[in-house]
């Protein structure tokens, strides 16, 4: 008895279907990043306001910058995947079926694009990561340096976090742009 073998559109089909399991998980641990942050800026501006030190609120921006730049890496790994999907996989898994199957696979992947209200979308939900990443840090660093009860090692370390609060404002809306089929380097 002969064995049979996987064939290529088993394989493609195998690899859809792991890399939308991957998608899947990210999009959640993704959106759970929002509410982790949430927390932590209400936590440590009970603390702070708690002790009366404003100092304390120094400790948000670094927290603030790992879990919007962990939110931002995984938001493109997902769109990459939608990406690699429309244009790598689903052209291949095409060219495997029958002449003259008038179909286009994995159109959702396509179809929820063209919606009219994606672009507002995308530009609403900047606004909130930005917000919820960089306004609510920078905030903060308003708030201590408005208080002068740093010392300069304090007033220092709060520079180079407002720094790099700008970096991942900056990089937010760079990765605001859509995916090109075209991936550059960085």
């Amino acid at each position: 008895m002969p064995e049979q073998g996987v064939t290529v559109g088993q394989l493609l089909l195998a690899e859809y279907q792991t890399i939308k399991d991957e998608q899947k998980a990210r999009i959640g641990f993704r959106d759970n990043l929002l509410y982790v942050t949430l927390a932590v800026v209400a936590a440590v501006i009970a603390a702070a306001a708690q002790a009366k030190q404003a100092s304390m609120l120094l400790a948000l921006p670094p927290v603030c910058v790992v879990l919007g730049w962990t939110y931002l890496v995984n938001d493109e790994k997902i769109s990459a995947i939608g990406l690699y999907v429309r244009d790598e996989l689903g052209p291949r898994l095409a060219q495997l079926a029958p002449e003259g199957g008038d179909f286009s696979t994995f159109g959702w992947e396509a179809y929820h694009r063209t919606d009219v209200r994606r672009r507002t979308r995308k530009t609403i939900q900047a606004v909130i990561d930005l917000t919820a990443f960089c306004a609510v840090p920078l905030a903060a660093l308003v708030v201590f340096w408005a208080g002068g009860d740093g010392g300069g090692l304090l007033v220092g370390l709060s520079v180079v976090e407002a720094l790099a609060v700008v970096g991942l404002g900056v990089q937010v809306l760079l990765y605001m742009r859509p995916a090109r089929a075209v991936r550059s380097a960085g």
